[in-house]
């Protein structure tokens, strides 16, 4: 007799989605499925719009990482009016990402994924999420929300708005940092380094109590892929794309965004909205592959700031060299606030944030453009076709989270396999297989938001389709 387990809504991630494990006549698991359940059509109802609001219109896409649609549309809008911005539109965009990727990294650590190994997997799910954490330790809580915050402050006095700024455009930005906001910037970037480092610090020394965790979380071979720069260097915002394997060996390198399709295939599968994108010479589904900061960090060499490179050659002394598996993701994450905050701090006095000449007039020059950038949680691609007058005919997005979805399958099938037997699944058990999703910081369009309390229900299921037992959470 065949069971199926279906854990609906998954918790504590951006968005909406649920996770079927199926489990054999001997109680075990046989397959796992991570099914985004949301659909959103942005690549179609974009079609018609003037080129200029792809900016605002794709930022809509996610009220977590708006920031990251926003900077990967102008930079396709660059494409299609064939310029190249000035210097002062690149230092302010590269500065408002590196905002972005903070204050995202610190709410996925301290709000979402923290819990499960500061409170304890088999903790109260009641009270494992970042309420107990604040009564736990409420310190640590609030030096979390103030370092999530000082993320969207650099975002808010660059753009105005903490989420959807309608600030970076084709060609540049709209204006430049006022000295004021300047000067908030300097003041708030000690107390955000203290935080991040009494952070990092813990975590570490959670490590040696976590080998379990790091065995099957998502622990396999496969490519990883992300932007580098010019001397190798760890690159959010330019650069060229580079795929390494699990030995560190490079694959691919100084790819460009602009013919993706000729490295990267998109299969789709008829149980999730979320496409399945692939390394194309290996093809479906051998070509895995991971992004995000787990990815970047295997794909350079250094990120050029001190601090930064001195947590980098650590964090690869624990990993063994290059991190194979996605329970790191939350250790790279904490190392790569620290390069941001750094960045910020080297651009901080740069007179060109504060220069007018930060946008690049021109019209319509080319009819498609290809744009990338580096979200919180990998790379992503926008690709627009227009026409003569700069409306667009079609639309092809690679969102960085989509990047991971083979991963974060293979993943949650292997904590699966490790933990469920003989049919019995502790809420413990479930935990940990969410936590598997957790780790990967998935934005399922996460702009989409339920209002009021969504509960967790698990069913068994026999061959026959009855339900033979249920567990409720919330």
């Amino acid at each position: 007799m065949t069971k199926t387990v279906v854990i609906d809504p998954v918790t504590r991630i951006e968005g909406h989605a649920k996770i079927s494990i199926f489990l054999d006549d001997g109680g075990e698991v046989d397959d796992v499925r991570f099914h985004v359940v949301e659909y959103r059509g942005f690549e179609k109802f974009c079609e018609g719009r003037p080129m200029w609001e792809m900016a605002g219109i794709t930022a809509r896409i996610c009220g977590i990482c708006p920031v990251s649609h926003l900077l990967c549309a102008a930079k396709t809008g660059d494409k299609i009016l064939a310029v190249q911005i000035p210097p002062a539109g690149e230092k302010l965009r590269r500065l408002m990402n590196l905002g972005q990727l903070t204050q995202s990294h610190a709410l996925s650590f301290f709000h979402l994924s923290s819990p499960d190994f500061l409170l304890g997997w088999e903790s109260d799910p009641a009270k494992r999420n970042v309420f107990g954490l604040i009564a736990a330790d409420p310190d640590l809580a609030r030096a979390g929300i103030r370092l999530r915050q000082f993320g969207q402050k650099v975002i808010e006095l660059l753009g105005a708005k903490k989420i959807h700024p309608a600030w970076s455009v084709p060609g540049g930005v709209r204006s430049p940092l006022s000295e004021e906001g300047r000067q908030w910037i300097k003041e708030r970037l000690p107390e955000s380094k203290a935080t991040l480092y009494t952070a990092l610090n813990l975590f570490k020394g959670l490590l040696d109590n976590l080998t379990t965790e790091i065995a099957a979380f998502g622990n396999f071979p496969s490519l990883f892929m992300g932007l580098v720069g010019k001397r190798d260097e760890w690159e959010h915002y330019g650069g060229h794309i580079r795929f390494t394997d699990s030995q560190g060996n490079i694959v691919a390198d100084n790819l460009s965004e602009d013919n993706y399709r000729d490295y990267i295939g998109e299969s789709v599968e008829k149980w999730s909205y979320l496409k399945f994108p692939y390394y194309k010479p290996l093809g479906y589904p051998n070509g895995i592959y991971r992004v995000g900061p787990l990815a970047r960090l295997n794909v350079c060499s250094h990120f050029g700031t001190e601090g930064a490179d001195i947590e980098l050659r650590e964090y690869r002394h624990r990993v063994g060299g290059v991190a194979t598996s996605s329970f790191y993701y939350h250790y790279a994450r904490l190392v790569e606030i620290l390069a941001c905050l750094e960045q910020i701090e080297r651009l901080i006095d740069d007179p060109d944030i504060v220069s007018q000449r930060c946008r690049a007039e021109a019209g319509i020059n080319n009819l498609q453009g290809v744009g990338v950038s580096e979200a919180p949680r990998g790379t992503l691609f926008h690709d627009y076709k227009v026409d003569e007058n700069g409306l667009i005919e079609t639309v092809n997005l690679i969102i960085a989270t989509g990047n991971n979805n083979l991963a974060m399958n293979q993943t949650v099938k292997q904590i699966a396999q490790h933990y469920i037997h003989g049919g019995e699944i502790p809420e413990a058990m479930l935990n940990r297989v969410e936590a598997g999703i957790r780790c990967y910081d998935p934005c399922l369009s996460c702009s989409t938001h339920a209002m009021g309390q969504m509960p967790l229900q698990l069913e068994l299921v026999n061959a026959a389709g009855e339900v033979i037992n249920t567990r409720q959470r919330g």
